[in-house]
C-alpha cells in the first residue's frame, strides 16, 4: 500500500469519515474545500500519522502547507522516514 493510501486511511479512520479512500484525490485541498477539515482535525491527523508510521512530528515542523493535501502529507512522511535509521533485524 502506498504512503498516499495509508495517509488517506489515517484521515478516514481518525475522523470517522463516511468516504472511501478512492474518493479522496491526492491533490484535493483538505482545508477550506474538499473535506473541509479544521484545526482540531489537524491535531487528530498528526496523532494518527505518528501512530501509523512510527514517526514524531515536532511542533516546529507544523506548517499549514504540510496539511494542504494528501500529497503534501505523504511527501512529509517520506522525508521523515528517510531520516529515520532502519533498525537491523
Amino acid at each position: 500500500m502506498s504512503i498516499e493510501q495509508r495517509v488517506k486511511q489515517v484521515i478516514i479512520r481518525t475522523l470517522s469519515l463516511e468516504v472511501a479512500a478512492e474518493e479522496i484525490e491526492d491533490e484535493d485541498a483538505l482545508f477550506g474545500g474538499g473535506l473541509g477539515l479544521n484545526s482540531m482535525a489537524t491535531v487528530e491527523i498528526i496523532v494518527g500519522l505518528e501512530e501509523e508510521f512510527g514517526i514524531e512530528v515536532p511542533d516546529e515542523e507544523l506548517r499549514v502547507e504540510l496539511f494542504d493535501s494528501v500529497q503534501t502529507m505523504a511527501g512529509y512522511v517520506r522525508t521523515v522516514l528517510q531520516k529515520v535509521p532502519e533498525v537491523a533485524g
